[in-house]
């Protein structure tokens, strides 16, 4: 990670966010009707855990955002504090039927995002550490 909260990805690293084929389909929706999108990983407050869909712009990122990397061509952005918590899983972006946050443009599509995950293992972790060091 750099002094900005960016997570510098390389080639070689495991990606820290994915999304699935049926969660790229509802981006690239939202996009057709939004426009560029970015997302933001939720802490728990009003949306629960759940990951927020927004129109690029209408979001503020703040200094303590990190970018864990892009999903269906969007940013993704994780608070610093949940970053700790989760920074040894790979998130994995998928939908579920069902009404999406208050505030994310999934709402109202039929379908909500939903973040799964697992960990990493002893040597993706290992490769994380070691990229984030340089």
């Amino acid at each position: 990670m750099t002094d900005e909260g960016v997570c510098v990805l390389k080639e070689d690293s495991p990606a820290r966010v994915l999304a699935t084929p049926a969660a790229l389909e509802l981006i690239e929706r939202l996009r057709r009707e939004h426009g560029d999108l970015l997302f933001h990983q939720s802490g728990g407050c009003c949306d629960g855990s759940a990951p927020m869909c927004y129109p690029q712009g209408e979001f503020l990122v703040g200094d303590s955002d990190v970018l864990l990397g892009e999903i269906g061509g969007a940013p993704f952005y994780i608070g610093a504090a949940q970053f700790e918590y989760w920074k040894h899983t790979q998130l994995i972006i998928d939908v579920v039927p069902g009404q999406g946050g208050m505030f994310s443009l999934d709402n109202g599509a039929g379908l909500r995002f939903l973040t799964r995950s697992r960990l990493f293992s002893d040597a993706e972790l290992a490769r994380l550490v070691s990229l984030s060091a340089h």
